[in-house]
């Protein structure tokens, strides 16, 4: 499960602005192997923090390259779920080294989302003529959209549906926004967004997606920072592409399974447009 709130703005009319700004939560189970975010091996254009479970190593949450493609996921929550289905992880690590648009290969990928379990996909490509965000969930339409300029909030149901975490954290977040703030005293807002555990119950449309689920897991799963024994928000990433394309990409994740150690570690980069 994890929770993704963004703005994006393709082409801001201030020069402070911000063609995309984007705070997310991974959450997991605290001991499954990962990587954090740093660039991949001998590829330094591709950044991302990478899964390590055997079977699904290489797969991510989310991830950018410096020639301006980024992609991030969420799981469907549902109960009932196919051991055998293919790793979502590969659907962003894919995205980040294929040479497709973001339209085209979610195309691509909504022919092939029976092969998943439930999960939701973002794809975006900052060009210096055009910037594009597309999304699909292989539990809704059947084909992908193009976004328009917008703030949008995704969690572990379709975009934008009204989950009481969704809309609590969408409006702190839109909040954070209206201020004047420089490039770190945004971050840091955006961080304390990400780790509120204030539980969002009762909350009737989560909770009948999530038939199934014991009651105590629904509740914390209420939460935008959830905290259970063994799950919960593992990693925080906040990136900003401000209007001349440069980007600071952000992640605070969690150390030794201990939800009081935490390291934070910083890129800033400038697309190759």
């Amino acid at each position: 499960m994890c929770i993704i709130f963004l703005k994006f703005d393709p082409r801001p009319a201030t020069k402070n602005a911000y063609r995309l700004i984007l705070a997310a939560n991974r959450d997991e189970v605290y001991n499954r192997p990962s990587k954090c975010a740093d660039f991949w091996g001998s590829n330094s254009e591709i950044l991302s923090g990478l899964d390590m479970e055997e079977g699904k190593e290489g797969g991510s949450w989310l991830g950018i390259s410096k020639r301006g493609k980024l992609a991030a996921l969420t799981n469907y929550m549902e109960w009932q779920q196919n051991p055998v289905a293919q790793g979502r992880g590969y659907l962003v690590s894919n995205y980040l080294t294929d040479n497709l648009d973001s339209f085209a290969y979610l195309r691509k990928v909504s022919s092939e989302g029976h092969l998943y379990n439930g999960f939701n996909l973002l794809t975006a490509d900052f060009r210096a003529n055009e910037d594009t965000l597309c999304y699909y969930g292989n539990k809704g339409s059947s084909e992908p959209i193009h976004l328009k300029a917008g703030i949008y909030g995704l969690s572990n149901s379709l975009l934008e549906t009204p989950w009481r975490k969704l809309q609590d954290g969408k409006r702190l977040f839109t909040n954070v926004l209206s201020k004047t703030l420089p490039p770190n005293g945004l971050v840091q807002e955006l961080l304390q967004i990400l780790n509120n555990e204030e539980i969002n119950t009762t909350d009737p449309a989560q909770e009948n997606q999530g038939v199934g689920y014991s009651k105590a897991m629904l509740q914390a799963l209420s939460a935008v920072c959830v905290r259970s024994p063994g799950y919960g928000t593992r990693t925080n990433t906040v990136i900003l592409i401000d209007r001349e394309g440069n980007v600071s990409f952000t992640e605070r994740t969690m150390l030794n399974c201990d939800i009081t150690q935490w390291r934070t570690n910083s890129f800033n980069f400038k697309l190759q447009e």
